[in-house]
């Protein structure tokens, strides 16, 4: 299983340690470990990333392809809506998610919510105006 540059090879390191916890720029924000297989390349990858749980739905949770305000979409947003299915792990727990992207007003309100929990996600939104718009994709545990 390929984890990614060195990054994000502590980071795991760190959540695996700390019961799904790290610390830095991400201490006290809500972390989960994304498995996805690379749609080109058939590889194993685990990507870290904040997440937003759905308050209505305890079985789903959103996650960000903003790419730190990157003018392209993550690799990854591609490997898991290219397979429409993934792997996650949150705190201790592992289990199967579907993937859906979310869109329209959905979209505005949950990316909208985390922004004001986490206003690097605006900055995010503001470097990739006019360039494109960051997915949300909800994960639905299986």
């Amino acid at each position: 299983m390929v984890e990614g540059n060195n990054w994000n090879s502590r980071i795991i390191s760190e959540f695996r340690a700390n019961e799904g916890r790290v610390g830095g720029g991400f201490e006290g924000a809500p972390m989960v470990l994304v498995h996805h297989v690379g749609r080109r390349s058939g590889r194993q990858f685990v990507t870290p990333m904040m997440y937003l749980p759905d308050d209505a739905d305890r079985d789903t949770m959103y996650v960000f392809a903003s790419n730190a305000g990157a003018p392209s979409n993550p690799a990854w947003y591609y490997n898991l809506t290219s397979a429409g299915r993934g792997h996650v792990e949150v705190g201790t727990e592992e289990f199967d998610v579907t993937v859906n992207e979310v869109s329209g007003a959905d979209r505005v309100r949950i990316y909208s919510e985390q922004a004001r929990r986490y206003p690097g996600f605006a900055e995010y939104a503001e470097k990739t105006a006019g360039v494109r718009v960051i997915p949300v994709l909800a994960l639905h545990r299986m």
